[in-house]
């Protein structure tokens, strides 16, 4: 579903333009400062002109699209200009995929359900960048033989909170002394890239508000991928050949299956911003990342039988200039290892167009931050592997109230956090500046049946960091259970809305958790209401008896309270289990007992290992009792123990 910015119609003013014979002027985004600044005018006296009044031949595309049509102006929005290179050298991606799509489109007729999963799928096999963030891009093109169709309105499509926003714009463009002042291309009369950028400078308040960004979130607008960013000073990938190698292969998936990269060198000061190393290189810029690929060495048939090729990646300077000058830059003689067909495969090219190939040791050595954009597929019409995806909305609010506050901050703040929504999601957060809220989330291990919200903390399993931008990813392998996700901004009291996307390879099955405790209904009075909480963790058994041909078992742990069951997962060929499961049991009546049992688990029927029972009054108890057989004699012990916390409360709201 596509959202029209601030309500406009794209298909609606274009038809009332041409019935009005005028060309369309944008309201809500004119031609004056407001539309190029916060406040002040630093660029001199600009001149909003059409393209014809740029060209004699407006195109929207000259020669189809490439990572090089793209130049930087005097925005410091590297940071865009990359992300729509790593977007351009897609292209190829349409032409390779275009008669699946036409035959899933005739499939989707016959199975209504399927039209999502196969917008998912065009979306990670066709042209990612025509079909998305330029719509019926023919139809928008200019038309020499029906000049009159031109009603001067473009728009384009961005994803934004969970959503694809179609933003209409005219096409009237800043230019200083007849040239354009930010994006534009290497051909005078193509205009898509400067159209482009002003869509998104509509949509983010201003162009001013393009300056100095983050490529992570534009590769994010450009797809609706979810975007990794990664420290390649961590994880020793500089010294360790063994990581080097894993992330290549990564970094290889994520290109091939028609993901976005993006890759930047830190600067840690101000004089370091687009400092020029010796190697060519600049700090504080970023990159776009265009082809990566094993590279074969040598010339001939004897080439192919070789088994030695190199790991290189190839980048673009949105410059258009300013190139790496190290081993296998663009003249170097290194080339000469590489046949003449392996070059010509690879484009390789001898200008100094801002595009280079390095070999990927030389990449990590030099480079210090990398963004991977991942097209999650989630299509089960794919070959490749596909993911469960979940989408839930929320917001941070503040309230006196602590069981109604939702802005309790991290968790360094105690006594707030757990006031956070508590929820299975990821965040995303727009501000109109551009100034985003430090955002972040823990991962909970909660009791297998929680239903209600945590009031204390459970088994922290994980997290993201805490950072001002607009969106956090981690990505995290976890045993079956269930988790609490809890979302929150650095400091408490900070509001805002966010979106958290959870990709798992099972269903997840997520929801909200809103309650803080049972509810009371009519029925309370007639059937009670809970006045204890416990909470049973059985964590772990020693020394159970083997029931399996092979001396071993396969146990698992039943935990039953007031008719209430929760069960663990089995755990294979042990006999000393570490169960680590969770049971929450609202309580009616405090005078009923807890049992706990461990069953092995078997293909017709499962046997017996033992249990205990245990009387739950208000208080903490940690125990490790021996394992009893069925009935309440004394002497009927079974071998093996178990080793039992918990913790009951009158406070329902204390755990």
């Amino acid at each position: 579903m596509v959202v029209p910015y601030e309500g406009q119609s794209y298909s609606a003013l274009k038809k009332r333009s041409q019935q009005d014979g005028r060309l369309f002027e944008d309201p809500l985004f004119p031609t004056n400062d407001r539309s190029l600044f916060y406040q002040n005018n630093s660029v001199g006296h600009v001149t909003w002109r059409r393209p014809q009044e740029l060209s004699r031949n407006p195109r929207l595309f000259v020669d189809g699209i490439s990572a090089h049509d793209l130049h930087q102006g005097q925005l410091g929005n590297c940071w865009f200009v990359a992300a729509c290179s790593s977007l351009a050298s897609r292209e190829a991606l349409w032409q390779k995929q275009r008669r699946l799509l036409v035959f899933l489109s005739w499939m989707i007729l016959m199975e209504t359900v399927w039209s999502k999963r196969w917008m998912v799928l065009e979306t990670e096999l066709g042209d990612t960048f025509r079909v998305l963030v330029i719509p019926d891009w023919k139809d928008q093109e200019w038309d020499s033989e029906r000049p009159e169709s031109y009603a001067g309105i473009f728009h384009f499509q961005f994803w934004r909170l969970g959503q694809w926003v179609d933003v209409v714009i005219d096409d009237r463009l800043p230019t200083l002394n007849g040239n354009l002042i930010y994006c534009h291309s290497n051909d005078t009369n193509e205009f898509w890239s400067a159209l482009v950028e002003k869509a998104y400078a509509k949509m983010c308040g201003c162009y001013e508000a393009l300056d100095g960004g983050n490529t992570a979130d534009a590769l994010v607008d450009f797809t609706g991928g979810v975007s990794e960013p990664m420290d390649l000073t961590e994880n020793n990938y500089k010294t360790d050949e063994n990581q080097r190698s894993q992330l290549f292969e990564r970094v290889l998936k994520v290109h091939n299956r028609g993901g976005l990269i993006s890759c930047s060198i830190r600067a840690t000061t101000a004089a370091d911003m687009e400092l020029r190393l010796d190697c060519g290189l600049v700090k504080g810029h970023a990159y776009a990342v265009t082809d990566v690929r094993r590279v074969r060495l040598g010339h001939g048939l004897l080439a192919f039988f070789r088994s030695d090729k190199l790991t290189m990646i190839r980048m673009r300077n949105p410059w258009g200039q300013r190139e790496w000058t190290g081993p296998w830059s663009d003249s170097s003689e290194e080339w000469q290892k590489v046949s003449k067909s392996e070059r010509e495969r690879m484009g390789v090219t001898v200008e100094d167009d801002g595009e280079f190939w390095m070999t990927f040791d030389d990449f990590i050595a030099n480079f210090t931050d990398l963004i991977l954009c991942r097209l999650i597929n989630t299509s089960y019409l794919s070959l490749h592997k596909t993911w469960e995806e979940a989408v839930m909305r929320g917001s941070w609010h503040r309230h006196d109230d602590p069981l109604l506050n939702r802005a309790g901050g991290c968790s360094n703040n105690k006594h707030t956090f757990l006031q956070n929504p508590q929820k299975d999601r990821r965040a995303t957060l727009r501000d109109g500046r551009g100034e985003n809220l430090p955002i972040g989330f823990d991962i909970h291990r909660v009791e297998l049946n929680r239903k209600y919200r945590i009031h204390a903390p459970q088994q922290k399993v994980g997290g993201s960091i805490y950072i001002n931008s607009r969106s956090v990813f981690l990505r995290t392998d976890l045993p079956e259970g269930r988790y609490v996700i809890i979302t929150t901004t650095f400091e408490p009291g900070l509001e805002g809305e966010f979106l958290l996307r959870i990709f798992t390879d099972v269903p997840s099955d997520c929801s909200e958790l809103t309650l803080d405790e049972p509810p009371q209904t009519c029925w309370s009075g007639l059937c009670g209401f809970p006045s204890l909480v416990s909470q049973v963790h059985v964590l772990q058994a020693d020394g159970l008896a083997a029931h399996d041909s092979d001396g071993a078992s396969d146990p698992y742990v039943i935990i039953t309270c007031e008719g209430e069951k929760v069960r663990s997962a089995v755990q294979k060929n042990t006999c000393s289990p570490s169960f680590n499961t969770k049971g929450l049991f609202y309580r009616k009546r405090s005078n009923r007992p807890i049992s706990i049992q461990i069953f092995n688990h078997n293909v017709l029927l499962d046997s017996f290992l033992g249990q205990v029972t245990l009387p739950a009054e208000p208080g903490e108890i940690k125990k490790t009792l021996h394992l009893k057989d069925k009935g309440d004699r004394r002497d009927n012990d079974l071998p093996g123990t178990i080793t039992v916390a918990i913790v009951t409360s009158s406070t329902l709201t204390s755990i």
